[in-house]
């Protein structure tokens, strides 16, 4: 049977410990020099030579020509303690682990008064000392404080926090660490190249991995592989088969395809990971482990020689081809999305889902707001305009250009009305005529949603009066990207200029949360610098929630009133004015659709009715819809009908008694002229509440006139019951 590998390769002197110089040294330097201390303490993770050191400090102190840093490996005592040896009377390992109590130590304080059977020094190795109970450690704190000058304690544990305060206080603290991997591969391939067994060198880094930096570990996994080699030797693919590790070829068949953005290559793989029977776990923890070795090499590319990375040299080409595919940011987001979603893993149900889910972060960066989100989308932009995938660069989009505003219809005695639709621009009102204030030009309920006015389809141009900061507003930018790129990624895509005045210059986002980002990182002063970089001088910069998209334009002003001489507006595409519509309460006082109405004698009546100008259009430039304000009173109706009209009906009737008495009790109040609330008091043409008798009033009517206004009814023939 043969002997484990951790055991025949134990060091038997401190020249032999491998890896842990900080503390052999000093050890050796205190046997060379005498000062010998009673108690030590040895702590540090497991398998990293702990009890082997400290059974070669029993070897040092007990052999016959020491105390010495190098046992002669011949006396009694020295071969007794060899790493092989069967161990002597004199030193005494123990288990706290099952040795921790009260009762334990006072057996301990007992037996260590005697003396030495046969060596110098009576040792005592106390394993795994953090399983000793707080009893037991306070019943050994006076032997270890004033021991017998034959006495030595060495305490050997893996977490010294425990060991009490009092003990740890009497003993010499050495903290051992965990072996670097190019110590443990060249442990390795001493001890493979003294057992003659051939090897693949890239087998040799899946077994540093998996040892963790524990050589015990570490030698165990290379024994269990060397008693599984065949004639061939340890190979990586038995490596890779025995340990559960990712293949290298599906993780660089991954990188690619997050590097070419192929969702279907990703999923394809994850899918094979999972119908191979591999862990999620592993998978996504071996592809974290390649996405730290991109980010090193794309930040550092001399990574291989200064020892960052121990790779053979044709995987470190494919590594640098892969982080020159994806970049320092995208790498860097990458690694943060599997970090963070390997601690969701832990105990989730659905370890498949969440690698899926992982894997889609990494491929969308836009479904992310961040910062790195946002390098990582540049990244991508650059890559593919440095490599030619953009012909240029992307455009917004175009805003439809409103048609021109069509010459104004010269006025008529009747209206002309259109046959259908086709045709909007005869019954579209001047553009020319607009209103002075504020307040949006009425508009027929039920007409159809009015054309948006011109300036709001000019938001994006330049703003008049923009000054030498509108000008040199694309230069401000540039110096902008050359202080603080963030800065210029965001206020490229949100943010825009909306105005100037003095030194100080307001910027506009469209959402408070983007104002408060960029206000949170200061970046006004950095935009405030740029601008003093490019026009010299001292500014600040307002940011407010404002503008309609995202771009360097100009500010949205409001556009003058009346006709835009200097320059021509865009030419609006006027939509489709909805047809003329008879009024609901009068069923024929309109013509048919298509037809002009025929002139015909006015209606017998007191006076005769006042003239009509031309109909105003039902949609009017640049005006909204205003349900709030109705029109006032038709009067269409003045005019008897073409057609022979029936006997008025009984309800006729009580309508025309109505209208006597309303006449009687005198003229009612007046139509206002302007809509409540204007500025000003002037009523301008366009402002008139009622375009279809602008020219009428209401107090100068009664009788028939008065009823056929209010009531919309046509007055057939008049009785007189006086």
């Amino acid at each position: 049977m043969s002997l484990a590998l951790y055991r025949k390769y134990r060091p038997g002197t401190f020249a032999e410990v491998k890896g842990q110089e900080h503390v052999t040294d000093p050890l050796r330097q205190a046997l060379r020099s005498g000062r010998i201390h009673h108690a030590y303490l040895f702590s540090g993770p497991r398998g990293c030579g702990k009890t082997s050191s400290a059974r070669i400090l029993a070897r040092s102190l007990n052999c016959e020509k020491g105390p010495t840093p190098d046992p002669c490996g011949e006396c009694e005592s020295c071969v007794a303690l060899a790493p092989t040896g069967p161990g002597h009377l004199d030193v005494i390992e123990i288990d706290a682990a099952s040795h921790g109590g009260v009762d334990d130590a006072r057996d301990l304080r007992e037996r260590a008064f005697f003396a030495p059977v046969s060596a110098r020094y009576k040792i005592y190795i106390i394993d795994e000392a953090h399983m000793v109970t707080r009893e037991g450690f306070n019943a050994l704190l006076k032997l270890v404080e004033e021991p017998p000058p034959h006495l030595k304690f060495v305490f050997a544990t893996t977490e010294p926090e425990k060991v009490i305060g009092t003990i740890k206080s009497r003993t010499h603290h050495y903290p051992f660490r965990l072996m670097p991997p190019a110590t443990l591969r060249r442990l390795m391939e001493e001890i493979l190249d003294s057992e003659s067994v051939p090897y693949e060198p890239a087998a040799l880094p899946l077994v540093v991995r998996a040892g963790a930096g524990s050589a015990r570990d570490t030698l165990s996994i290379l024994d269990q592989l060397l008693a599984g080699a065949d004639e061939s030797g340890i190979t990586y693919q038995r490596a890779v088969s025995l340990l559960g590790y990712t293949d290298g070829d599906l993780l660089d068949e991954v990188v690619d395809a997050f590097a070419k953005r192929d969702g279907a290559a990703v999923f394809q793989a994850v899918h094979r990971v999972i119908e191979g029977g591999h862990d999620p776990r592993r998978f996504a923890t071996d592809l974290l482990e390649r996405f730290r070795d991109l980010v090193i090499l794309s930040n550092v590319p001399e990574a291989a020689g200064s020892g960052l990375l121990d790779r053979p040299a044709d995987e470190l080409e494919r590594l640098q081809a892969q982080a020159a595919s994806m970049g320092p940011a995208e790498l860097t987001r990458a690694a943060e999305v599997f970090n963070a979603g390997l601690t969701e893993m832990r105990g989730a149900t659905s370890p498949r889902l969440l690698l899926e889910l992982m894997c889609a972060r990494v491929l969308l960066p836009g479904a992310d707001q961040g910062e790195a989100a946002l390098l990582t989308r540049l990244e991508r932009l650059e890559r593919g305009v440095a490599a030619g995938t953009y012909a240029a660069a992307p455009q917004a989009p175009a805003v439809p250009q409103p048609a021109p505003p069509p010459a104004p219809v010269a006025a008529a005695p009747a209206p002309q009305v259109q046959a259908s639709p086709a045709a909007p621009a005869a019954q579209a009102a001047p553009a020319a005529e607009r209103s002075a204030d504020d307040w949006p030009t009425p508009v027929r309920p039920g007409s159809g949603a009015a054309p948006p006015p011109p300036q709001a389809q000019q938001a994006q141009a330049p703003a008049a009066g923009g000054g030498p900061v509108q000008q040199a507003w694309p230069q401000v930018l540039e110096a902008i990207k050359n202080r603080q790129r963030v800065a210029w990624m965001i206020l490229n895509a949100q943010g825009r200029l909306l105005g100037v005045e003095g030194n100080v210059v307001t910027v506009g986002f469209e959402k408070p949360g983007d104002v408060q980002g960029f206000l949170k990182g200061k970046r006004d002063d950095v935009v405030a610098a740029a601008l003093g970089d490019v026009l010299g001088g001292t500014w600040r910069v307002e940011v407010v929630v404002g503008g309609s998209g995202p771009g360097p334009a100009g500010p949205v002003t409001r556009g003058p009133s009346g006709p835009q001489t200097p320059t021509p507006p865009p030419t609006p595409t006027a939509p489709p004015a909805a047809p003329a519509t008879p009024a609901a309460s009068a069923p024929t006082a309109m013509p048919p659709t298509g037809a002009t109405p025929a002139p015909a004698p006015a209606a017998p009546q007191a006076a005769p009715a006042p003239e009509r100008k031309a109909p105003a259009p039902a949609v009017s430039s640049g005006g909204t819809t205003d349900e709030t304000w109705p029109d006032a009173p038709s009067d269409d109706d003045d005019a008897p009908s073409p057609a022979p009209r029936s006997a008025p009906s009984p309800g006729l009737a009580a309508a025309r008694s109505a209208a006597r008495a309303a006449a009687q009790t005198g003229p009612r109040q007046a139509w206002p002229e302007t809509v409540p609330g204007r500025k000003g008091g002037a009523s301008r043409p366009d402002d008139d509440v009622d375009p279809l008798s602008d020219d009428a009033d209401v107090g100068e009517l009664s009788g028939m006139a008065l009823i056929q206004r209010e009531l919309g009814g046509r007055i057939i023939e008049e009785i007189d019951h006086s």
